[in-house]
């Protein structure tokens, strides 16, 4: 288990000013919620952050773009942040949009160790511009670099002492991709186990990726769009 003191430590060791970060979530699902306000609080600045997008106001991601700690953003939605959006107008944010699916292969590329792939995805429109293309069996298809990021963050639902995962249901999203492209990755887990405590056959993302573990506390879920329906009350025909 690591408490506040010691993950800001771990925080201003890993993380220096200008490096990638990868950081894992879909919205506010799945987010590392502790790690990214470990960072906020350390103040490291001129980032730039992968991640599928960046959160909400004031929440997720969103707290490192309202502290200024950003400097790009590669990501593949970017909605429901005014003050990205701000940013990004203003000229103060540098933005690489993805496509989501070319996103994940990035991620997974650079932690497979393949430096580029190609992809039908993008061809033609401003996401291949610039990028070199091929033609394969009569089709053209865009060259996609790996990210290998400095530093992942991710959460995960289950975590053993060796560093195994187990993500839980669509809080999986990104985080496997983004664990795997770390060169140092910091893992939160709503319940840490000895070794032994995870069925092999489960793990989701092997501990070799994995470089420390931290304990993800009792943090709030907020959900980005509560969206319900009434309740009709039960029909009972006699």
């Amino acid at each position: 288990m690591t408490n506040n003191d010691t993950l800001h430590d771990l925080i201003a060791e890993t993380i220096q000013d200008g490096m990638t970060i990868a950081v894992g979530g879909f919205g506010l699902c799945g987010v590392p919620f502790r790690l990214i306000e470990a960072l906020r609080d350390v103040g490291r600045r001129n980032l730039t952050i992968v991640s599928n997008n960046m959160g909400v106001d004031g929440q997720g991601l969103g707290v490192l773009l309202e502290n200024g700690q950003v400097r790009k953003v590669l990501a593949s939605y970017v909605g429901e942040n005014r003050e990205f959006a701000r940013q990004y107008l203003a000229g103060e944010l540098e933005v690489e949009f993805n496509p989501q699916g070319t996103l994940a292969e990035r991620l997974r590329a650079g932690g497979a160790g393949i430096p580029a792939f190609y992809t039908a995805t993008g061809v033609g429109t401003l996401v291949a511009e610039g990028k070199p293309t091929a033609e394969f069996d009569g089709q053209i298809y865009v060259q996609e670099r790996g990210i290998v990021a400095d530093v992942a963050l991710v959460h995960a639902w289950r975590g053993d002492v060796g560093g195994n995962l187990i993500y839980r249901r669509t809080a999986r999203n990104f985080n496997p991709m983004c664990a795997e492209s770390g060169q140092v990755t910091i893992a939160q887990c709503e319940e840490i186990l000895p070794i032994g405590g995870i069925d092999p056959d489960l793990v989701m993302t092997p501990g070799v990726h994995i470089d420390h573990l931290v304990s993800a506390d009792d943090h709030d879920k907020p959900i980005e769009q509560r969206t319900t329906r009434p309740r009709h009350a039960a029909v009972v025909e006699v």
